[in-house]
């Protein structure tokens, strides 16, 4: 996979780092000298350019690449980066970084972003997940579909310990992709029980009430 990537902050590095080390080609792009720390991603293609010029992007042949990452510091250029890079090169996939979730509306098909990733939002994320048992947390939202990654961790006294996954009634457009215990990921079956302290991983659609699904969880289907 060819990857073109915006922004070669810290932010932008780390992710050439691993995708370089998955075998992917990786092109780095900034337009400030100071970015331009090449030891430290020796394997990638490096460019000092502005990426919201379109002879940057005719130069690193964004119309060849698989993934546009807009990863700079500046909402705004994330944008124009994406804009440019589907509707000027059609590129198949275009992931923008979120620096300021006052402006994550905005990150959507109508500026060319596939995938908005915001920082801030998911660490508040993964701290509600760490602290909350019977909270439901939304890890993630899919900007093009608005489907929702959403956790749980499953209360001790939930009227679901012990039931099989098949007799429980989800909402509609809900799906348990994945449940963690003991720190192993497992793909459930209909036969599979769920135990108290369970981290349920839910894939739902944009309309599912996250709230009734909550309460399923924690109090059981009368309830629900």
């Amino acid at each position: 996979m060819r990857v073109v990537i915006a922004g070669a902050g810290s932010v932008g590095r780390s992710i050439a780092r691993e995708l370089l080390a998955h075998d992917h080609e990786v092109t780095l792009v900034d337009r400030q000298p100071s970015a331009m720390r090449v030891a430290q991603v020796a394997d990638a293609d490096w460019l000092l350019a502005d990426a919201c010029e379109l002879p940057t992007l005719r130069e690193v042949r964004a119309d060849e690449c698989d993934v546009m990452v807009a990863a700079t510091g500046d909402d705004k250029a994330n944008l124009v980066i994406s804009l440019l890079a589907k509707t000027e090169f059609g590129v198949p996939r275009t992931v923008a970084r979120v620096n300021n979730p006052k402006n994550e509306w905005m990150f959507d098909g109508a500026w060319g972003v596939d995938v908005a990733v915001s920082t801030p939002r998911i660490m508040t994320a993964m701290v509600e997940e760490a602290v909350a048992v019977g909270d439901l947390v939304r890890i993630f939202t899919f900007h093009q579909s608005k489907a929702n990654i959403l956790e749980l961790t499953l209360p001790q006294g939930s009227p679901l310990a012990g039931v099989r996954i098949g007799e429980v009634e989800w909402p509609t457009d809900t799906v348990l992709a994945c449940i963690v215990r003991d720190a192993r990921p497992l793909t459930p079956s209909p036969d599979d029980t769920l135990e108290g302290r369970d981290e349920l991983l839910f894939v739902t659609g944009r309309d599912v009430d996250e709230q009734a699904l909550e309460r399923l969880l924690t109090r059981g289907p009368a309830s629900s």
